[in-house]
């Protein structure tokens, strides 16, 4: 009498188990079947959405002939968005044959990934810079405050305009700041990033517009030597409209502040001193004058006896 062990049958069902799920990730997700202009396997559109983009999508086909499909899956599993979509794509076959001329934006809401996959005949126009800019700027916000419909809805419409030559837009949803009355918009930066080159840029250029406040005589002409820089460097930071603000404050308060210390006793010393003796200790640094460069030596006091020339000497060159 012959028998299976329990124990054994267990086993091999256990082997089998973790060999399909090895097969499984091996392959990684599967493609959907293309059932229309917009997949929702994940089902995070609501029917009215994925009926307003998918009219969008045909309308416009029918008058550009791109294609652009929008595919939602739950999850891609170990593989990454760029294989899957690849693979999406090549299954979907998106875009007319020899003009290449597809477009796919694939969500996989569990992964929290997302990507805008372009065919080669529309990549000159949608750009992978420009395709980057509509994930960070239009539909990852979105995404982020769990308005899936708007994302996807916002990010079709952002695709349709840049292939249809229009900018895509510079700054982030919902990354406007408010400072007082004013707001600003900060353009597509990291915060990390954004702090590093503020400490760079407002450290350079604070330096400068320190010692251009503190320093008599010369401090106006740094006043408007300074001014193109207040004027573009902080846009990369804060954007136009915070530029706009720090340049108006600069121009405002630089030359306030100017007039309030041009009445202290120090910076009245420190002018005497510039003028008399060509150097003055300003806050532990020691200025000199544009003249006190040109002395020899000799002696500070050496001046001309009033002599003049009768025209003799030499000329040369070289």
């Amino acid at each position: 009498m012959t028998g299976r062990s329990p124990l054994l049958t267990n086993q091999a069902a256990t082997a089998l188990l973790c060999l399909l799920a090895w097969v499984g990730c091996a392959f990684g997700a599967e493609v959907p079947y293309l059932s229309g202009r917009v997949v929702d396997d994940a089902e995070i559109l609501n029917s009215a959405t994925r009926e307003r983009v998918g009219a969008v999508l045909k309308a416009h086909e029918q008058s550009t002939g791109n294609q652009i499909a929008v595919l939602t899956v739950p999850t891609i599993g170990d593989e990454s968005i760029e294989a899957y979509a690849v693979k999406v794509f090549e299954a979907w076959k998106l875009g007319q044959k020899g003009k290449d001329n597809g477009v796919l934006l694939v969500i996989a809401p569990k992964d929290r990934k997302l990507r805008i996959e372009v065919g080669y005949g529309l990549e000159g126009t949608l750009t992978d810079a420009a395709a980057s800019r509509i994930i960070r700027n239009v539909i990852a916000p979105q995404f982020k405050a769990g308005d899936f419909d708007r994302g996807v809805s916002d990010g079709v419409d952002a695709i349709i305009g840049v292939l249809m030559g229009k900018p895509v837009p510079e700054t982030a949803a919902g990354e406007t700041q408010s400072v007082g009355f004013l707001h600003v918009s900060g353009p597509p930066l990291a915060w990390p990033e954004r702090i590093l080159l503020g400490c760079f840029i407002f450290g350079i250029l604070g330096i400068f517009t320190f010692v251009g406040v503190m320093t008599p005589g010369m401090g106006w002409f740094l006043y408007v030597f300074l001014i193109p820089f207040w004027s573009m460097f902080p846009i990369v930071i804060v954007g136009v409209r915070g530029a706009l603000a720090i340049l108006g404050t600069y121009v405002v308060g630089y030359p306030i502040a100017k007039l309030i210390l041009s009445r202290t006793a120090w910076y009245e010393k420190a002018a005497h001193d510039l003028k008399s003796k060509g150097t003055a200790s300003i806050g532990g640094f020691t200025l000199a004058s544009g003249s006190s460069g040109s002395s020899s030596g000799g002696g500070g006091g050496f001046s001309g006896g009033g002599g003049s020339s009768g025209g003799g000497g030499a000329s040369g060159s070289w």
